[in-house]
């Protein structure tokens, strides 16, 4: 009920956000007809259709976007006529009247001025199409996960809550708009001026529509944005998260639910699929992750350690592979950084998240420890707490009845790279997403969102800022560059810097220089680029750009790419 409620509350501020200004005029346009016959379905409509676009791209991806973008011009070509008819009687006559002959039945349903119910109707399904593109972060949040938990009423219940929220708000400035226009025409016998300048109005918010302009400039004049408060709610309702166990020396560990069904993967590496039933008997590690994760790349160390030691004491290890995003779904990207990783133990492709939802889980990484009957004893989300794991691993085999179980713990000492432990500075940078679905801290203005627009990176950043400079467009999980030499600076404290990075569409590779504090990085380089800054992006991972030799503090980091193309997902640092 209560992400009801936030979803609900999310949809009323959503007419405070700058896109939605160019579809005002086309609500006020009936705001002095009778709202029984021409706002309440209008708005019904809008709120319908947005609900159903919003629900296809949560699940259908770049199919959907691109059905979107002919809904818009079907709608931009609607509104606009409806603007013309607004601007001139005889023209709107005169339009009028192949569609009168062909639609009779729907004719004669409307009134004396050519009111219909289903014509405010279909106004509203096409002002839906052109508000659907309009999201905030509390949108981002209900369609990422829409994309984690897959189709479901749930997902439709939500989107269609946000856009009755969305059609509250503008219902209310639909009835103060119609007041103040019975006012100005009993007062001034303005209508037929009133109508002309709505029609002004309306072809004004095509144009600006149709240039780019909604989710463009209107993002960088407007006064009014509502990604602060929506991000306080937000805030407000995500729960903490779960206090890690401890595990006392000796002391029985708890019983914490069944195995659930491993049934639910989509491909198996490694290995053939495995069941419950395959497994009883078994001690078996689940470890969530997904091969971008800066968190899963240095637990792996501990991970293959455990599973190398023990595997011939009946540990079994399961490494579940749950995507963050869109190409961590491809199983050949998987399979790769499967052997770039020196994983050898049985990897499940979880793209439908079937598995993850079963644990109930939350978290990269997140280790689930099950006994030889089937039920999960123990559980560790995030980095760090090894020992103690590799105790109760050591618990549950004793258990199962292995005994002379090797000692010692596993120390990976030789970890190079992105696996290597962080630096364990608490003031280090936090992780920071480039698409505008979870974006924060951006200092170059407003994001246009899914336009292409030039962005221009301040002189001066401050700690944890970061800026895009060029020509980009900016997407909900992503930003892809559009002509070369475009830049993203990031003002940044912590030994390491990585940058989730990918190259275009055609997979061209993508060259890009590195510099800190506008120098080579020199000793500082990361292990994907040499000491004078150069690196490539041949594959969508995560690439570490900055090692710092001495010490985690406070740099300008600045990376350059040569080529166009390239797209940037999310910073991480350690």
């Amino acid at each position: 009920m209560l992400v009801l409620i936030l979803a609900y509350l999310g949809g009323v501020l959503t007419i405070l956000s700058p896109c939605i200004l160019p579809v005002l005029p086309f609500v006020f346009a009936r705001a002095d007809r009778p709202f029984a016959r021409n706002g309440l379905p209008m708005l019904l409509g809008m709120a319908v259709t947005f609900a159903l676009v919003a629900t296809l791209a949560a699940v259908g991806g770049g199919w959907a976007i691109r059905a979107n973008q002919y809904g818009r011009i079907v709608a931009m070509v609607v509104l606009a006529i409806l603007g013309l008819t607004l601007l001139s009687s005889h023209l709107a006559e005169w339009i009028s009247r192949p569609f009168v002959a062909l639609g009779n039945r729907l004719s004669q349903r409307s009134d004396a001025q050519g009111d219909s119910i289903w014509s405010a109707a279909g106004l509203g399904v096409a002002t839906g199409l052109l508000w659907a593109p309009c999201a905030g972060p509390i949108l981002g949040l209900l369609l990422t996960g829409a994309a984690l938990n897959g189709a479901s009423v749930q997902t439709s219940l939500l989107l269609l809550t946000y856009a009755a929220g969305a059609a509250t708000s503008l219902a209310l400035a639909l009835a103060i708009g119609g007041r103040v226009f019975a006012l100005m025409k009993r007062s001034l016998g303005a209508g037929e001026w009133v109508r002309r300048a709505l029609g002004v109005l309306v072809l004004a918010g095509v144009a600006m529509i149709a240039l780019g302009l909604d989710t463009g400039v209107l993002t960088r004049v407007s006064l009014a944005s509502t990604g602060g408060i929506e991000q306080k709610l937000i805030q407000a309702v995500r729960p903490a998260p779960a206090p890690q166990p401890m595990v006392q020396a000796g002391a029985p560990l708890p019983v914490e639910g069944e195995l659930p069904s491993l049934g639910g993967a989509t491909q198996w590496i490694n290995s053939p699929p495995l069941t419950e039933q395959s497994l009883r008997g078994k001690v078996v590690l689940v470890d969530f992750w997904t091969y971008s994760c800066i968190n899963c790349i240095r637990s792996l160390p501990y991970v293959r350690g455990w599973a190398d030691k023990y595997k011939d004491y009946g540990l079994v290890v399961i490494g579940v592979h749950a995507p963050e995003f869109a190409f961590e779904k491809e199983p050949q990207n998987v399979i790769k950084a499967v052997k770039d990783l020196g994983v050898d133990y049985p990897v499940a492709l979880d793209n439908d998240y079937a598995i993850w939802k079963g644990f109930d889980n939350e978290y990269w990484p997140a280790h689930y420890f099950i006994d030889a009957q089937g039920r999960i004893r123990h559980h560790h989300f995030g980095e760090g707490d090894y020992a103690q794991s590799e105790d109760v691993i050591r618990q549950l085999l004793t258990e199962a009845g292995q005994k002379n179980l090797p000692g010692g713990y596993v120390e990976p000492g030789g970890a190079q790279g992105a696996e290597a432990a962080g630096s364990g500075d608490a003031t280090r940078s936090p992780e920071t997403y480039v698409g505008y679905a979870r974006a924060e801290n951006f200092a170059g203005g407003n994001v246009a969102h899914d336009d292409p627009w030039s962005y221009r990176a301040p002189t001066v950043l401050m700690a944890n800022q970061w800026a895009l400079d060029g020509r980009w467009t900016v997407r909900d999980e992503n930003a892809r560059l559009d002509a070369a030499n475009g830049r993203i600076v990031y003002r940044f404290r912590g030994r390491d810097l990585h940058l989730v990075l990918g190259p275009g569409e055609d997979g061209k590779p993508v060259r890009f220089r590195v510099t800190i504090d506008g120098k080579a990085p020199g000793a500082d380089h990361g292990m994907d680029i040499d000491a004078d800054g150069n690196g490539t992006v041949t594959a969508q991972r995560l690439y570490q750009l900055v090692r710092q030799a001495n010490g985690t503090g406070e740099r300008t980091f600045e990376i350059t790419f040569l080529d166009p193309g390239v797209q940037a997902y999310a910073f991480t640092f350690g």
